[in-house]
């Protein structure tokens, strides 16, 4: 089983990785594993930090790394919180859990009419070979939904519990998993990813 390098320690990520990636006899492991610090995500877009927390991760174990830079992207607001998902609502709190960014969310679109509550996940995936890897494997899915008026359902983590799903009439956060997974962006930029792996 070969092992891969995931660039986070956010233990949602790992679980749903792992379990997309399980098939392919590719063993995930969160860098915390490691005692891998967090970089600084300096980059002004999810691509720009994918490359630099998957050559950051590289450089640390020695081993392959993928990473994941992802956000909601919101018509409404101009984009927001796009890059800045994680701490939308660092400006009001320390260190933001998900549900104060996903309160501030609602927060902002609460004069937000249906028909302009228009949103979309996006997910950038970096696999590095090596720190040095010259041509990184970029993979971006999409996820096209809109942002509800509360939150819904258990599931998930981050922004799921508001990420409506107009044709399942269900929250991202009330989908079983393997649903989710099929439809999410994640699912897609790690279909793209493994495609790519295999060839």
């Amino acid at each position: 089983m070969s092992k891969i390098v995931l660039a986070t320690g956010n233990q949602g990520k790992v679980i749903e990785l792992s379990a997309l990636l399980a098939q392919y006899h590719i063993e995930i492991v969160p860098q915390s594993d490691f005692n891998v610090p967090d970089v600084a995500e300096t980059g002004t877009t999810f691509v720009e930090n994918a490359i630099i927390k998957a050559r950051h991760a590289a450089k640390m174990t020695g081993l392959p790394a993928i990473a994941d830079d992802s956000g909601l992207e919101v018509d409404a607001l101009n984009g927001a919180p796009g890059v800045y998902s994680a701490r939308y609502a660092s400006d009001q709190v320390k260190n933001p859990s998900d549900d104060d960014n996903t309160n501030k969310l609602l927060q902002a679109l609460t004069h937000t009419p249906d028909s302009k509550r228009t949103a979309r996940f996006h997910c950038v995936l970096a696999y590095m070979k090596h720190e040095n890897d010259p041509t990184p494997i970029i993979c971006h899915g999409v996820w096209q939904g809109s942002i509800s008026k509360e939150k819904l359902g258990e599931q998930g983590f981050g922004y799921d519990p508001v990420f409506w799903q107009d044709k399942l009439q269900m929250s991202s956060a009330q989908l079983p998993r393997d649903v989710k997974n099929a439809l999410s962006h994640r699912g897609q930029a790690l279909a793209q990813l493994v495609n790519k792996l295999a060839k």
